[in-house]
């Protein structure tokens, strides 16, 4: 370990690699004091204590970590937060409005969409995200878009049909 020298003495935080950031998450601005290397994924979980995305593979492989950021899906452990700086983001605990569920969130519900729960949160950002970039038009396009979003418990069909319903009743 290194040490750096303050004008206060020494320090072993590196003063050129932290860096303030400031996102909109949820509606709510948060400004965040961070090193630069620091993912996304664990600005939200971490620093912000939103615990509801999910640290999966760590590699961009599996959506767990998919959150909404300036109305895309994104792979929040393979973004840098400082990537991010005065976007706007939204969580699963983003997704609900005045207290009701996401019509996404009850149709997983109803179609029994989840079984251990791991991959939910990244499953509905991901799904949600695909409506807000126009996409999905067909099952089969539902079902390769969301691809990137594994759910080991294999509830992929179910996870298929609750966002067919959502999309064909247009309460996205």
């Amino acid at each position: 370990m290194s040490l750096y020298h303050t004008a206060n003495g020494m320090s072993d935080e590196d003063p050129f690699t932290q860096q303030e950031v400031t996102f909109k998450i949820n509606g709510n601005f948060v400004q965040l004091q961070l090193s630069t290397w620091v993912s996304l994924l664990d600005a939200i979980r971490e620093y912000a204590g939103l615990t509801g995305t999910k640290k999966g593979c760590d590699h961009g492989q599996c959506g767990a970590c998919t959150v909404i950021c300036d109305g895309e899906r994104i792979l929040s452990c393979l973004t840098l937060a400082v990537m991010k700086e005065d976007s706007e983001i939204i969580t699963i605990e983003g997704i609900a409005a005045e207290g009701q569920l996401h019509p996404l969130q009850k149709a997983f519900i109803e179609h029994d969409a989840f079984q251990c729960g791991y991959c939910t949160p990244g499953q509905i950002c991901s799904a949600i995200g695909m409506f807000l970039e126009g996409k999905a038009r067909t099952r089969a396009e539902v079902k390769d878009l969301m691809s990137g979003n594994l759910c080991r418990c294999g509830a992929n069909s179910n996870i298929v049909d609750a966002i067919m319903e959502v999309k064909n009743t247009a309460e996205i």
